[in-house]
């Protein structure tokens, strides 16, 4: 089943055209990992996914159950991942 699932993954443009990867590049395969179990695996692949998960979840979670201080903690993780993102794809670009 999963090799079925990696068939429909979106390829990234930006490494196609312009030929160097994008910041969100890694993240399907991550996903696709940590569906698998290979939880080490996706860190080294997108070390992002650890923080934007909670955050797509809180996000969805707090689109139907209000919480008192939801803007905060929604700045707090999207800060955390940018800065996850930003620093991983320097090292990825880097190295």
């Amino acid at each position: 089943m999963m090799s079925s699932i990696e068939d429909f993954m979106l390829p990234c443009l930006n490494k196609q055209i312009l030929g160097f990867e994008c910041l969100g590049c890694g993240f399907q395969r991550a996903f696709l990992f940590l569906i698998k179990g290979e939880f080490l695996a996706a860190f080294k692949m997108y070390p992002a996914i650890y923080t934007l998960i909670p955050l797509f979840l809180f996000i969805g979670i707090n689109f139907f159950f209000k919480f008192k201080h939801s803007n905060k903690i929604i700045k707090i993780l999207a800060i955390v991942s940018i800065s996850i993102i930003i620093v991983s794809y320097t090292f990825k670009f880097i190295n």
